[in-house]
């Protein structure tokens, strides 16, 4: 199963969705983001009880990939006043990503997980 969710706070993009599957996803969302000047988010799930919790504000700009399944990721940053990009990719099965606040040492954070049964807490206080 794959479903892809693309908010733009810029000008909305077509996507061919039949040139879409398992191969060229990670390509699609690359493409978009380099293409996109404006802040926007992307959330790319391929796999089957997947799950991606995202409380952000306006001036969030976040990748969220997860290949595998169940694998959850929450993150919040809803009350930050300041611009803020993270990418957070998760492949295997029954993984946790938790994400709470945004400071300036975590701009531009990038999370790979790549296993099975992990969990990852992050805290930005």
């Amino acid at each position: 199963m794959y479903y892809l969710l693309h908010i733009s706070l810029g000008k909305p993009q077509q996507i061919d969705w039949n040139k879409i599957n398992s191969n060229t996803v990670i390509d699609v969302i690359s493409l978009q983001n380099t293409s996109q000047s404006n802040l926007s988010s992307v959330v790319a799930q391929v796999g089957n009880g997947n799950n991606a919790d995202l409380t952000i504000s306006s001036k969030t700009s976040i990748i969220i990939q997860q290949l595998g399944d169940q694998n959850s990721i929450y993150f919040n940053n809803a009350f930050t006043e300041k611009e803020t990009k993270a990418a957070v990719t998760v492949q295997g099965y029954n993984n946790v990503v938790d994400i709470t606040g945004s400071n300036s040492v975590s701009d531009g954070m990038q999370i790979n997980v790549k296993a099975d049964n992990k969990t990852v807490f992050v805290r930005n206080y």
